[in-house]
């Protein structure tokens, strides 16, 4: 799986509940109300005010090591 700024919340988190430590070290704690999971990572870092593209490099980053 390959995460871009358009990738929805909740099918990252389906596809691999491990990967929920980062969204939490960003303050998202509220993954599991049906609008977050619902949210782009785009949308999800704006509004919390973090930069997309670290999160999406850390994302991608863990799923490329898992597929080794």
């Amino acid at each position: 799986m390959t995460i871009t700024k358009d990738t929805i919340i909740g099918e990252i988190l389906d596809a691999d509940r491990g990967t929920i430590p980062f969204f939490l070290d960003l303050g998202m704690h509220c993954l599991g109300c049906p609008a977050s999971r619902g949210e782009t990572v785009g949308e999800a870092c704006a509004v919390h005010g973090t930069e997309a593209e670290a999160l999406i490099a850390k994302i991608n980053a863990y799923f490329a090591q898992k597929a080794e």
